[in-house]
């Protein structure tokens, strides 16, 4: 079987809706078709972007990793993963296009993420993120991330080290209750609940 990869960096990014107070976010698994899509908001916001390929890798492990994508008019303007080994789930990223953040997509992915490995028996969440993204360092902290410690230099490519952090006991029922909490906030739907 031959896969055959777009070339992101050769064809016009695609046309998103613009952003508004009643857009409807959609959070649903990623699939393949999303990929070159996600792909073309990666080169968008990260220095050193993972590739489609890597991506489609993910999304051949979904025993061990679960992927999101957030839509809107049908059109992807985010995306969330993590990696789940032995109760632990790595978040492994949280990207959402430059013209949609602050609009509620960010904190959607992650609530629907944390659901998920929660679903699939994490007790525990860990992620990286840069030193100086305060924005997302206070979404974390929503979920009852807490720092952890530093990685020197994590992030060579923007010569920035990467604060790691950590929730814990997120399969007790107190932490049921902080989603439950964001989920209201967010008017999250029931099929955001699973």
């Amino acid at each position: 079987m031959t896969i055959r990869l777009p070339r992101s960096r050769h064809r016009p990014r695609p046309a998103l809706p613009e952003p508004r107070r009643d857009a409807s976010i959609d959070i649903v698994p990623m699939r393949r078709a999303h990929v070159r899509h996600v792909a073309a908001i990666e080169e968008r916001i990260f220095p050193r972007p993972w590739s489609a390929a890597l991506y489609l890798s993910e999304l051949a492990s979904p025993a061990t990793r679960a992927y999101f994508v957030a839509i809107v008019d049908g059109a992807v303007v985010g995306y969330a993963g993590s990696m789940l080994v032995a109760g632990e789930a790595h978040i492994t990223t949280v990207g959402v296009a430059p013209e949609w953040h602050r609009h509620g997509v960010g904190i959607r992915l992650l609530y629907r993420l944390v659901r998920e490995v929660r679903g699939r028996g994490a007790h525990a969440l860990t992620l990286e993120v840069r030193m100086s993204n305060h924005g997302a360092q206070e979404l974390y902290r929503a979920f009852g991330f807490v720092p952890a410690g530093i990685r020197k230099n994590y992030y060579p490519e923007v010569n920035e080290d990467g604060l790691v952090m950590w929730a814990y006991d997120v399969d007790t029922p107190v932490y049921e209750a902080r989603l439950d909490q964001i989920g209201r906030r967010i008017g999250a739907r029931s099929r955001d609940r699973r």
